[in-house]
């Protein structure tokens, strides 16, 4: 697994609710912010309702007239949900394998990955290691067989085992049937990818 960032995101930021919300919250109308910053009421309403996309010097003055660091519409909610079928796609490697990344991009205490494996899939011959103090294996359904120099552990449905990231290891799926698996990675692992192969 190497760790790479994930794919870019198609959904696009939505800052038109957090403008409103925060006008309102200080009983503002939109009258009010377009006598402060010389821009039209419909075109306030259309940013607000991400029917358009402001310059970054329209942003910032809106900004600054709601008392509003422009970051903050960025910021992502401390409750975040993400759909399996639109999660982003992230390649750490092997071949056989579709994984994607259950946790938000911003989150780096922790990363979440769910890989299908394909019959016989594997994570490469040669031993890698993540940049990570944990690393938790969990087999959602199948099995996999994670090797390491001194040996393998066999993993079926229901089973997890949790390794030192930084300890060389692989992995591969022997059986003729998928297996489904979750990687639990802490923390996560874009701060800088430790993946030094060894010779198996």
């Amino acid at each position: 697994m190497r760790p790479v960032p994930p794919s870019p995101s198609s959904v696009p930021t939505r800052i038109g609710p957090r403008l409103r919300e925060t006008r309102m919250a200080q009983g503002l109308t939109i009258g009010n912010i377009a006598d402060a910053t010389g821009l039209t009421k419909g075109f306030i309403s259309r940013v607000e309702r991400d029917e358009t996309s402001p310059s970054v010097a329209t942003l910032v003055a809106l900004c600054q007239v709601l008392s509003l660091p422009v970051g903050a519409l960025f910021e992502h909610p401390q409750h975040e949900v993400i759909e399996l079928a639109t999660a982003p796609l992230i390649n750490f490697g092997g071949t056989g394998v579709v994984e994607r990344m259950l946790t938000p991009r911003s989150e780096s205490r922790v990363q979440v990955i769910r890989s299908r494996l394909e019959p016989f899939a594997d994570g490469g011959v040669d031993y890698y290691t993540i940049s990570c103090d944990i690393e938790v294996v969990h087999v959602l359904e199948g099995a996999i067989t994670l090797r390491f120099p001194n040996g393998e552990v066999d993993l079926k449905t229901g089973d997890s085992i949790t390794v030192p990231g930084r300890e060389p290891h692989t992995w591969v799926n022997r059986a003729d049937a998928p297996a489904e698996i979750i990687w639990t990675i802490v923390p996560a692992s874009w701060s800088g990818s430790s993946h030094s192969p060894s010779s198996a």
